[in-house]
């Protein structure tokens, strides 16, 4: 059996103020695990329902309290506890995405999968957005986020000093798949419902729009579907090149 005492520190790890204050987070499932370990995060502590798997050295762990400390509805066998890393300031290179009040864990953590798929190093998020260390992102990001870096500062002062050129979505924009993308440059994305903030916009070098095939009056692209379709088209023009 688990610790009562560590059974409760797993569980305070689902609240962002906790896990400012330990300097920990979870990351649940086989999957996600062993990605962040492929990368060289090593857990403080590994969990799991089994010793016979790809965790033989993970303390065991019933179903019973892994149900217990897990965010999860239907507990996936493994659970780690990782320390977050250590930050360090953005690099304003290439291409950044910028995150504008982004609030729905699953969003954040579909566009930081996004953003490894398709060779986007950076992503800025305002201060208000949500943790990506939330558990429910670390499990949508699958692995992702050991391979983005994700920064949380003040999106107006941040875009302004980078020197890059900021190009946000916005139904008012001009056609993506039609436009020529620079070299570099920052996509910006508003939040789901209320979109980029008027000052950040007020300073935008051009606004994109994804143009509708049929309905043009359907309900607008979630903001992670909207993400990948304007990074596939920026990478149609200049494909990333690992450095």
């Amino acid at each position: 059996m688990v610790a009562k005492r560590e059974l409760k520190f797993i569980k305070s790890l689902h609240q962002k103020k906790h896990r400012s204050l330990t300097g920990f987070f979870l990351a649940e499932g086989v999957k996600v695990v062993q990605s962040l370990m492929d990368a060289g995060w090593e857990p403080r502590q590994l969990y799991s329902t089994s010793t016979t798997g790809n965790f033989p050295s993970a303390e065991l762990i019933s179903e019973k309290e892994l149900k217990s400390v897990s965010t999860l509805k239907q507990p996936n066998q493994v659970l780690g506890v990782f320390k977050i890393p250590p930050g360090r300031p953005p690099e304003y290179s290439g291409w950044v995405l910028a995150l504008d009040r982004l609030n729905d864990p699953g969003n954040l953590g579909t566009i930081i999968r996004l953003c490894d798929w398709f060779g986007i190093r950076e992503i800025l998020c305002s201060p208000d957005s949500v943790d990506c260390y939330n558990p429910k992102v670390v499990m949508a990001s699958m692995g992702s986020l050991a391979q983005v870096q994700v920064h949380y500062l003040p999106l107006g002062p941040a875009l302004s000093e980078s020197g890059l050129s900021v190009f946000g979505a916005d139904m008012d924009g001009v056609s993506a798949s039609a436009f020529s993308f620079p070299n570099e440059g920052i996509l910006l994305m508003g939040s789901e419902s209320h979109g980029i903030s008027p000052d950040i916009k007020a300073g935008l070098t051009q606004s994109l729009n994804i143009r509708p095939f049929a309905n043009p009056g359907a309900e607008s692209l979630n903001v992670g579907v909207a993400t990948g379709i304007l990074l596939y088209e920026l990478r149609k023009q200049h494909p990333f090149t690992q450095k």
